[in-house]
């Protein structure tokens, strides 16, 4: 008898969906490379050139890169661009490769994400109750929202790992041919 066919349609939705918002978040997110980047020449030129420095900007660029970091963790993750230690990993089967995933998710990532949240919880909850701003004067007001990355991180990748989980289900059921299907080699234009 065959299984019916609605919970591997709803788990690879939902496998998409998840994949789909943190890739998303992580490619809006990509684009702080480029203020990072004019933050620091202007942080340069004023320090260096002109003798002049200004610690909110020093504070901004702790702030983008924070940001850009913490948000595009899961985004590394969806896009299997994460370091992966692959000594017996790539050669091996799919059903082999979907295992070693699910069992990833279960035993390191979920708990690790778990921990996260348990260690930041207090932390990120004592700066949103006093609002936390800069320690210097002439600093960024907003720690606090920075703070909040330390949460948002855990519960990003927790829910990619819900995807992962989903999409090494479907393989290991047989009705998925691969966890990491082969990517088309990009397209090279003549110069």
């Amino acid at each position: 008898m065959a299984l019916p066919d609605w919970p591997a349609n709803g788990a690879a939705a939902l496998d998409r969906a998840i994949s789909g918002v943190n890739s998303w978040i992580g490619r809006a997110l990509a684009w702080l490379i480029l203020p990072v980047v004019m933050v620091q020449f202007a942080i340069v030129l004023l320090r260096y050139v002109f003798g002049y420095g200004l610690i909110a900007m020093d504070e901004a660029i702790l702030f983008m890169h924070a940001t850009l970091f913490m948000g595009a963790g899961a985004y590394a993750l969806a896009s299997d661009s994460h370091v992966r230690v692959d000594i017996f990993y790539g050669t091996r089967s799919p059903r082999y490769r979907a295992l070693v995933d699910g069992l990833g998710v279960l035993l390191l990532l979920w708990p690790v994400c778990a921990f996260l949240i348990w260690i930041g919880w207090g932390y990120v909850m004592r700066s949103w109750r006093i609002f936390e701003g800069s320690g210097h004067r002439d600093g960024l007001a907003g720690v606090f929202l920075i703070k909040t990355w330390i949460l948002v991180l855990p519960m990003l990748l927790g829910l990619q790992g819900l995807a992962i989980l989903m999409r090494a289900g479907l393989v290991l059921s047989g009705r998925a041919p691969d966890m990491h299907p082969p990517q088309a080699a990009p397209a090279t234009e003549a110069i």
